[in-house]
């Protein structure tokens, strides 16, 4: 974790561009190269991303994965999940297999994405995120160990105005100790589809909601304990990046920090508990 600035990494694909029309060709070209090189027609690995209107921040989420450091052979599958935008234009421009799914939602974009993965393995990246080149390596090594069918990574929040490296770093500490505490009873909840990874067999057995509701990560995760167990992935250096846009809706860091201790704070006391069957209708 960097706590006093963004990574140098990121300013490397964090593009200035706005919209599909202002992105040069000779940027997807850069990055088609290194797609070209990177993929594989037999993946043992589909990294699945999900986008709704991501015309700009897709380009940057696929910059960093066509940079991967990784020796396993992977594919990319994008899911348009029924943009508006100029999404799919970006996905064209880009040497990555895509699918259509016009039912809203992360669930139903998933789903369709899990029925037309080719690896074996399933790694979920959010289209508005950044992944550092060890990503995958690292997400691997957990995810292939004996008895493991689920592992979720951490993340970190890109400093901006009004949100500084080192009070998004405290932020980040508290979050991390508080999933390792709540990983003892209930890990489903620490699993989030911003790095996140499964066994495709056993994900095909259970599925996505095929509704528009949040948690649908968290659901397939709980459900997947019935295969295996699931891990966290807790190399820093694996930590996958976003921006401050959701931390926005908190209004100021005071605000928000606020909030969200006093929510995992009244969790403490559910979490004390073994999992229930029904909980889960709460995600």
């Amino acid at each position: 974790m960097s706590f006093f600035k963004n990574p140098d990494w990121l300013e490397k694909y964090n593009y200035p561009y706005t919209a599909f029309e202002q992105i040069p060709a000779t940027v997807f070209d850069e990055i088609n190269q290194r797609l070209d090189q990177k993929q594989s027609s037999d993946p043992l690995v589909t990294v699945m991303i999900a986008a709704w209107n991501e015309e700009v921040n897709l380009l940057r989420c696929v910059a960093t994965l066509a940079a991967m450091a990784a020796a396993t052979p992977f594919e990319i599958l994008v899911v348009n999940n029924n943009s508006t935008d100029k999404t799919q234009q970006t996905i064209d421009s880009l040497h990555v297999r895509t699918v259509f799914q016009p039912i809203q939602g992360p669930g139903p974009a998933r789903q369709l994405g899990l029925e037309n993965a080719k690896g074996k393995y399933i790694l979920l990246a959010d289209a508005d995120c950044f992944y550092p080149n060890c990503w995958m390596d690292e997400m691997l090594k957990v995810l292939t160990q004996p008895s493991v069918v689920c592992v979720y990574g951490r993340y970190s929040f890109i400093s901006e105005e009004g949100y500084s490296r080192w009070q998004l770093s405290v932020l980040e500490t508290a979050k991390d100790v508080i999933a390792e505490y709540r990983h003892l009873n209930r890990p489903y909840l620490n699993t989030y589809g911003i790095s996140m990874g499964f066994v495709r067999e056993f994900a095909l057995k259970i599925g996505f909601v095929m509704k528009n509701v949040r948690g649908e990560d968290g659901r397939l995760a709980y459900a997947l304990m019935s295969y295996g167990k699931i891990k966290q992935v807790k190399s820093n250096s694996a930590r996958a990046w976003t921006g401050a846009r959701t931390l926005k809706r908190d209004g100021s860091f005071f605000s928000l920090f606020t909030k969200r201790v006093v929510k995992e704070i009244k969790g403490l006391f559910f979490n004390l508990h073994s999992k229930a069957p029904k909980e889960i209708e709460k995600l």
